[in-house]
């Protein structure tokens, strides 16, 4: 199975972004995590994109906040799927949400909701599952779950309205 890349533009993202490892680690899709700055750090955050398919990473995802032009730097330097996680800081994460979903023609990042991290691994997760059936099952699984959860509720529900 490929690895993830889980990149932040600062550990003050960590918080969010543990939502994403978590759910990688539930379903067992490896990982890494680092920090890197498309400000501070950009000729690391492009050589790291650059090789990434080379080191075993089949996805990357970025979460950033503010300016958040970390996934659009990992995606001009790289053929693998960008996922962008923008982070809530300021504006109420409309900074970051903008400046990582408008990207320029030819450089694609999927964009999540502001601190969307738990979906964003979702995603890779599915992008993964198309050639791992094991992976394919375990989320399957999940929908399932998620629906008689949902039943259950109403179910709840229902039986507190018959008591008004």
């Amino acid at each position: 199975m490929k690895k993830v890349a889980v990149i932040m533009g600062s550990d003050s993202d960590f918080p969010i972004v543990k939502g994403a490892l978590t759910e990688l680690k539930k379903y067992g899709v490896p990982f890494e995590c680092r920090v890197m700055s498309a400000h501070r750090t950009p000729s690391m955050a492009a050589e790291f994109s650059a090789a990434a398919k080379d080191n075993g990473f089949g996805i990357i995802i970025c979460a950033a906040g503010m300016a958040a032009h970390l996934a659009g730097v990992i995606a001009a330097h790289t053929t693998l799927p960008v996922i962008g996680i923008p982070i809530k800081s300021t504006f109420d994460g409309m900074d970051a949400l903008l400046a990582t979903v408008q990207m320029p023609s030819g450089i694609p990042v999927a964009t999540v909701a502001v601190n969307g991290a738990k979906n964003a691994a979702l995603l890779a997760i599915e992008m993964l599952a198309l050639s791992d059936e094991s992976l394919a099952d375990k989320l399957a699984a999940a929908k399932k779950e998620m629906v008689e959860g949902v039943i259950a509720k109403d179910k709840a529900l229902q039986e507190e309205i018959a008591k008004l």
